[in-house]
């Protein structure tokens, strides 16, 4: 008896947020003014009308009287601005309610199908809000295309960045010793040691990142494969409704769709890219190519401070470092604009500046910790 009563208490609660996503879906398709989006924020709402009727034939089943609907306050608010201030002002806050939602129905065996639509409904507004009104973004434009490539472009900011880290950072150590009034060879012991753990750290924590989001992307590919396998429809579905947001008819977005989910090799590739952004061939690289990159531009970088105390002394090394140093942070700065499309002068000018800073400031602190430690 208790458990029947808390099934009816669920029923209930689901029944209530269907009928109140369908009613938020539909604010949203007629304040879309964009067709396609419209047309697909409209069947949404059809999917939740059709989730709310499984649960109201459970109650009627039970001989439960069905309550009279009233949306919820959040409803109102959300429609209300929908309307006056276009879909677009209320789509994140929809995103958020579906990606929290994600998981109601993933531990109810009678509500498979209906977990699967929460899990898409919950994608394919990921996927639109990466949109512009009018259709796709500019950049996921270019990525489909092809015109520009992501992957170069972060591995030019990945090597830029790891260089001036370990440049800026050493820097920093060996100023703040040297300031300390400390002989070079304890300063040359101290930078060499700071390359090498410095560098190791970065290698470290870039083989974590890498290797912890491949065995995400694979976690990922996985429960996909499932879905595809376990639920074709649905995943067509989603996959039609993703291609009908790029602007294409809703009978092209279907064929073009059951196409690709005719073959499961082919449809699981696809949904990684389309859905998840990954690309099942390389799951983010290799994490060990990672580590030793990030350890060599690291190393690179924090190398040139320390090189003058191989073979200078004193004051003159310091001087010579600094000079190095500074010669290094403008090569750096030159460098981001390969991808900042700044000006040379300006950029590299402003990371000497930062660098210098740093240095001063270390070098300063080591020079009242060497004074205090004297007295």
């Amino acid at each position: 008896m208790a458990e029947e009563t808390t099934d009816i208490g669920r029923y209930l609660a689901n029944l209530e947020d269907e009928l109140n996503g369908a009613v938020l879906y539909d604010a949203v398709a007629s304040a879309e003014k964009n067709p396609q989006l419209s047309e697909i924020y409209a069947r949404l709402a059809e999917v939740e009308r059709k989730h709310a009727e499984t649960f109201r034939s459970r109650l009627l089943a039970k001989g439960v009287a069905i309550p009279a609907f009233r949306p919820s306050w959040r409803t109102r608010i959300l429609s209300m601005i929908a309307r006056r201030f276009g879909a677009n002002a209320v789509l994140p806050s929809v995103t958020s309610m579906e990606q929290i939602g994600i998981h109601k129905y993933a531990n109810s065996p009678d509500d498979v199908s209906l977990d699967a639509d929460e899990r898409s409904h919950a994608r394919i507004l990921r996927h639109i809000t990466r949109t512009s009104p009018g259709g796709i973004e500019g950049s996921e434009l270019a990525r489909i295309e092809g015109r520009h490539r992501g992957t170069q472009g972060n591995a030019l900011r990945a090597a830029v960045l790891g260089a001036n880290d370990g440049l800026v950072s050493n820097l920093s150590l060996v100023m703040g010793v040297a300031g300390a009034a400390l002989s070079s060879r304890i300063i040359l012991v101290t930078g060499v040691a700071g390359v090498i753990a410095g560098a190791s750290s970065m290698a470290l924590g870039e083989w974590l990142s890498v290797q912890s989001s491949r065995e995400l992307y694979k976690n990922q590919l996985e429960a996909e494969r499932l879905e595809i396998a376990e639920a074709p429809e649905e995943e067509a579905e989603e996959l039609a409704l993703i291609y009908q947001s790029r602007g294409l008819s809703q009978s092209q977005a279907r064929s073009f769709a059951n196409q690709i989910m005719s073959n499961q090799d082919t449809a699981l590739e696809t949904m990684a890219r389309e859905e998840l952004g990954i690309d099942p061939g390389e799951l983010g690289g290799s994490a060990w190519v990672a580590a030793f990159t990030s350890f060599i531009l690291f190393a690179g970088g924090a190398i040139v401070p320390v090189i003058p105390f191989t073979f200078l002394d004193g004051q003159a090394a310091v001087l010579l470092s600094v000079a190095l140093s500074t010669a290094a942070l403008f090569v750096v700065g030159a460098g981001i604009t390969l991808y900042t499309g700044r000006a040379v002068l300006f950029s590299g000018s402003r990371q000497v500046a930062f660098g210098l800073i740093a240095a001063a400031l270390t070098f300063a602190i080591g020079k009242l910790i060497g004074v205090t430690v004297a007295g």
